[in-house]
């Protein structure tokens, strides 16, 4: 019997972001997703990190499932010629569909809808309420201050030091690729 495909849920910017480094670490992304034959589930935007890690996993023969809110379609372009497209009513909805068809959930360099989707994330496990992976990738240092703010937050006794199991941090494409093949086999 065939092993059912496994689904990446990646956050990331609907901007590039000024380094090129973010845009070359996305589009890896997306060819590394569609080497392991897993499928993409993202925000469905045409734009930004977004939709460089899209492009990369189709053009790769990625299955992508893209979740976009009606408000967005325009702003976001939202893309129509994903394997799966999911339009909600809100952003809350949105999250909840990426999370609920994801195995594991990667963060990659945006601004503050990619924060509150990993605080969404990060809260609902440190509740007990999912077991799924979640990886920073931290490009170029990109997330360093917000690993800096998460251990000022343990420091001054707002969350315990197990915060940090909930999380892994890696600093490239490739050792993401091995952490990955090593939580979805």
């Amino acid at each position: 019997m065939a092993r059912p495909i496994r689904s990446v849920c990646v956050f990331c910017g609907a901007r590039n972001g000024t380094p090129p480094a973010y845009v070359a670490a996305a589009r890896a992304l997306g060819a590394v997703l569609a080497d392991a034959n897993w499928r993409l589930v993202y925000g469905a935007g045409d734009v930004g990190l977004m939709g460089e890690v899209a492009r990369a996993a189709q053009s790769e023969g990625a299955e992508t499932f893209g979740v976009i809110p009606q408000h967005l379609m325009t702003r976001e372009v939202g893309r129509r010629d994903l394997t799966s497209l999911v339009v909600t009513e809100t952003m809350h909805e949105r999250k909840k569909v990426m999370f609920v068809n994801s195995d594991a959930i990667v963060v990659l360099p945006g601004g503050a809808g990619t924060l509150d989707e990993f605080f969404e994330v990060l809260t609902w496990r440190q509740l007990g309420l999912h077991g799924k992976p979640i990886f920073i990738l931290n490009i170029d240092g990109f997330w360093t201050p917000l690993l800096a703010l998460i251990s000022h937050v343990i420091a001054q006794g707002f969350a315990e030091e197990t915060i940090h199991h909930y999380f892994t941090v890696v600093e490239t494409v490739p050792d993401l690729a091995r952490e990955l093949h090593a939580a979805l086999g």
